[in-house]
């Protein structure tokens, strides 16, 4: 019948077509070698990310993770206080990737200063409320040269959360997701 895909008809009941689409998405994903799937673990871990969620990360964009965004309000720093926290600078010093920071009201100079071993580079988050394209164009200042499918945020607000798509980043994660409770 014209317009019809091929699939099970929605008259042979609700098992079979959660067998014939658990079959087909079985077939559809590849089953790694042992040596692949532990270097997987490896990178999961050097990047300091629970395996799952770079699994994930790699399955959707199809590339590796290189760097991280963190906003000024994941690392919980600001202008008073721009040293970051023991156990988020000790979070940090694990991660074997790019780490930038998005500096929100407050001078990106200034966190980058107070944590140099800590931190790459940091540059000015878009303003709160901005149009997407001015989101669009923060971000792509703040990677530079960085494949931007390849980098996570790690932020703290919903606002953030935002800059997601206009980025064209790989994911986002909430700071606690990331830096633990």
């Amino acid at each position: 019948m014209i317009g019809h895909n091929g699939g099970p008809s929605v008259a042979e009941g609700k098992a079979w077509r959660v067998h014939c689409w658990k079959t087909a998405r079985a077939a559809l994903l590849p089953t790694l070698p042992v040596e692949v799937l532990r270097t997987r673990v490896k990178r999961a871990k050097d990047l300091g990310l629970e395996y799952r969620t770079y699994a994930s990360v790699r399955a959707s964009t199809g590339h590796d993770v290189v760097a991280f965004l963190f906003s000024s309000n994941a690392l919980r720093v600001n202008t008073l206080r721009p040293l970051l926290p023991e156990e988020r600078a000790a979070k940090l010093g694990e991660v074997a990737a790019g780490r930038m920071a998005l500096a929100v009201a407050m001078p990106p100079s200034l966190i980058l200063a107070a944590n140099p071993d800590h931190l790459d580079a940091a540059h000015a988050a878009p303003h709160a409320f901005a149009r997407f394209a001015e989101v669009r164009l923060a971000l792509r200042l703040a990677l530079g040269q960085t494949p931007s499918d390849r980098v996570i945020l790690i932020g703290d607000t919903g606002l953030e959360r935002e800059w997601l798509d206009p980025g064209r980043l790989a994911a986002y994660l909430p700071a606690e997701r990331f830096f633990g409770r």
